[in-house]
């Protein structure tokens, strides 16, 4: 039986970014870029690159950096159909630097960018026709009204047709929503979402609960049937209704780690719909996302299957 396809939606976007750590935005100093970005467009980018059926839903401009993603996408295998180039205004950016100790410092123009022009019109029941997986995350919700409600709408359809797993990374960034919106936007996802890949502090938040344990069993209560909590290079920990387990990662020499994340929401789709466990998915996805990490750009270290393979094998040798 064929396995149907990954589907997300959201922002399209280019980053634009310091070549090497501790040159600040304010600075006068180099970038490197254009290069394709988004939180959904690498979910959607690595999923193609691990082999799996991956489609996109969004907006960005007819412009030369909207071409630059729609490229990029096009090269892994992504079905580029739905995305809708959107005349008259300019495919959303982001300038990314990286200060001396490895955190990043962002100035983003996606709310008032083509990224912001998904509408609910944009998803269709044709959308999910063919899709046994849906992904959200969070980065998408700020952007305006009617991209919010059109990932609303995805979710709705989704639940109401069935057979679908939707997965939600909240993703959340300071630069774009505070806490207390997080909250109030993240809960019509969470209501139908049956996987929730937060860090540790993004369930803390989400909840507002004391502790990360609390955390978890609130969102497991709230609906989830899996939490599964983000820890970089540390791997990850699968909650679930059996309990908690770790899950290693696997060690590299970490060059850029924007979109690791989105890299780990992608791979474990696609090892869960292949049948793996939600442990073995769970290690999979470590190891997609250490591998991402080893190039420097959002999509330029995304693995393909046989390289996570291999890794694996590695591993277990």
């Amino acid at each position: 039986m064929s396995l149907g396809a990954i589907v997300t939606l959201g922002e399209l976007l280019v980053e634009i970014m310091r070549p090497e750590r501790g040159i600040p935005l304010w600075a006068s100093g180099p970038f490197v870029g254009p290069l394709a970005s988004g939180a959904p467009a690498i979910f959607a980018h690595a999923a193609g690159r691990l082999g799996a059926p991956s489609r996109l839903v969004g907006t960005c401009g007819a412009d030369a950096f909207g071409d630059v993603i729609v490229a990029k996408l096009e090269q892994a295998g992504v079905d580029v159909a739905s995305i809708r180039r959107v005349a008259g205004q300019t495919t959303g950016t982001a300038f990314v630097a990286y200060r001396d100790d490895g955190e990043r410092d962002f100035v983003f123009h996606a709310r008032h960018s083509a990224a912001a022009a998904l509408e609910p019109a944009d998803v269709t029941a044709a959308t999910l026709d063919d899709a046994d997986w849906l992904h959200v995350t969070g980065t998408t919700l700020p952007l305006g009204d009617s991209v919010r409600e059109a990932c609303y709408r995805a979710v709705r359809l989704a639940a109401e047709r069935g057979g679908v797993t939707i997965s939600f990374d909240p993703n959340l960034r300071p630069e774009l929503i505070s806490p207390a919106a997080a909250r109030e936007l993240c809960a019509p996802v969470l209501e139908h979402a049956h996987v929730v890949l937060p860090s540790g502090e993004e369930a803390r938040l989400l909840t507002g609960a004391e502790t990360v344990e609390a955390a978890c069993e609130a969102l497991l209560t709230g609906g989830a049937d899996t939490v599964i909590l983000k820890r970089g290079a540390a791997g990850c920990t699968v909650v679930d209704a059996s309990g908690s387990q770790q899950v290693p990662s696997l060690r590299v020499e970490e060059i850029d780690p924007t979109g690791a994340g989105d890299t780990f929401s992608a791979a474990f789709a696609v090892a869960r719909r292949r049948g793996d466990s939600v442990h073995a998915a769970a290690r999979f996805a470590a190891v997609a996302a250490a591998l991402s990490v080893t190039a420097f750009g959002p999509m330029e270290g995304a693995p393909g299957l046989d390289d996570v393979e291999r890794a694996l094998q590695r591993m277990d040798a």
